[in-house]
């Protein structure tokens, strides 16, 4: 638990206070924050499909106003395999595409754009019913599109899930422009129909790595740098001959050292036509670098997908998840300081069965694998309150700044009026946070530990200096409201 105490309490001799010196022009000289969310595929195309109380829950927990307040959602163009493949994607993996393969047509040349017979706008139900359900609870939610590989008939395995081998490109010679149209056509269908607005289109996703062969389990595809950028100039293309005013998101790699590589392949052509740069942290060298880039380019920065699992088994109740989770994304907010801060699969299947030990991936547990009609209860992990105790509080809108301890990240109101800071202690020795705010402040304590859930404390007057003492193995926010100037 966290304790407000007096300024001139002593601490106790087993703690070593940490102080944050923070100045009114720190506080608001930072990035502006956009919020947080989530990959949509592949948990929505199974939940999506939910009997409505059960998906209406989920909702409500993930972007409802007494559940994580995310803001942004992105959606997944799926590609697609053909109808005749046997299936192998993993659970949610198989994203319907949105072509259709007209009666009497066989090979691969057959797809004509133009033609409507060759669409089909009511495939993928299920994570279309999240697009609706992330509007109704955020009605000004930022969606981004994002592509995993081409449809079955571009590619040269034939297959989705990549290339015979994972360093081999998938899309065929000559694609790139029918890809691009595939991609351009099914985000201004997606809007038509759902009322709702893409801001940008990511064509790619972790390209230049081998981990997309047509052996695996999910879509993927890879990309030589060469070919991510004539992909980028088609979709750019292709989006502004529909007039849309969606603009390219790239690359989303799968770490910054390898979008470093990415990036200074481009040429200035392609780059100028990206409107936001995307990175995964799944490695955390080089995030400077990245954030360097996005800066001279004065392009926003997105980390666009991350989960951070611990390495031991499968757990609802265990803190190491939680704390893992909160340490890594007060890293990349420090060394990104990106405008926002995505969660790749909100809700996983249970792992732990037949003897396994099962994994930490995803902040909702539950079996994905059940059919539609069955009961589904579900497991909210400390993971998930670990998420609370950062977007419940840094919100949209407001400004990161970075205190001089490593271990918490801050956000300020434009104003200065609001001051949030999101403390990890992982170990097993209490802190005290010694903050020097000039002013009269509420203060308030929220906390996840092994038996607290993003507990909110009772707000407390004070004014200039304050110490907050940290118990080991805790997540800690600290929000302080002006109270008079």
């Amino acid at each position: 638990m966290a304790t407000l105490l007096a300024a001139s309490c002593p601490a106790q001799a087993a703690e070593r206070p940490v102080t944050i010196a923070l100045s009114a022009d720190r506080a608001t000289d930072g990035p502006a924050f956009e919020g947080w969310g989530t990959a949509l595929a592949w948990f929505a195309e199974v939940t999506g499909g939910y009997p409505a109380p059960v998906r209406e829950h989920l909702a409500d927990l993930f972007y409802g106003k007494d559940g994580l307040g995310w803001t942004i959602a992105r959606f997944n163009i799926g590609g697609g395999n053909a109808a005749d493949t046997p299936p192998y994607l993993r659970t949610g993996g198989a994203v319907p595409g949105y072509w259709h393969q007209p009666s009497g047509t066989s090979g691969t040349d057959w797809w004509r754009p133009d033609q409507p017979d060759m669409w089909d706008w009511n495939a993928d139900p299920n994570q279309r019913w999240w697009l609706d359900a992330v509007k109704a609870r955020v009605p000004a939610a930022i969606f981004e599109a994002f592509s995993n590989s081409p449809p079955w008939f571009m590619t040269i395995s034939g297959r989705v899930s990549g290339a015979e081998k994972g360093r081999d490109d998938n899309l065929r010679a000559g694609q790139e422009q029918a890809f691009a149209q595939y991609l351009a056509r099914s985000v201004e269908a997606l809007q038509r129909r759902h009322g709702i607005r893409f801001r940008t289109l990511s064509p790619v996703n972790e390209p230049n790595t081998d981990y997309w062969y047509a052996a695996n389990t999910q879509e993927g595809a890879h990309w030589s740098p060469a070919r991510q950028a004539a992909m980028i100039e088609a979709s750019a293309k292709a989006l502004q001959e529909r007039r849309l005013t969606t603009q390219i998101a790239a690359m989303d790699e799968t770490n910054s050292d390898t979008f470093l590589t990415d990036w200074k392949a481009y040429p200035a052509t392609t780059r100028s036509l990206i409107g936001q740069l995307n990175v995964h942290s799944y490695g955390t060298l080089y995030q400077t670098g990245v954030r360097d880039a996005a800066k001279a380019a004065q392009i926003r920065l997105w980390m666009s997908e991350n989960d951070t699992p611990d390495k031991g088994p499968e757990s609802f109740t265990g803190m190491a998840p939680a704390l893992a989770l909160a340490d890594h994304i007060i890293a990349d907010l420090r060394h990104l300081q990106p405008a926002a801060w995505i969660f790749w699969q909100a809700v996983e299947t249970l792992s732990a069965r037949d003897g396994k030990a099962g994994s930490n991936w995803g902040l909702i547990k539950m079996d994905l694998q059940a059919p539609p009609e069955a009961p589904h209860p579900l497991s909210i992990t400390m993971k998930y309150w670990a998420m609370a105790n950062f977007s419940r509080y840094i919100r949209p809108g407001m400004r990161l700044f970075r205190p001089a301890d490593e271990d918490t990240i801050g956000a300020a109101n434009p104003d200065g009026r609001e001051l949030v800071f999101v403390h990890v202690n992982p170990g097993a020795t209490p802190r005290q946070l010694v903050l020097s705010i000039a002013g009269d402040w509420s203060i308030q304590t929220i906390v996840t530990s092994g038996d607290q859930h993003a507990d909110a404390g009772k707000p407390k007057p004070g004014r200039d200096h304050f110490t907050v003492s940290v118990q080991p193995e805790t997540i800690t926010t600290i929000r302080l409201q002006r109270r008079r100037d």
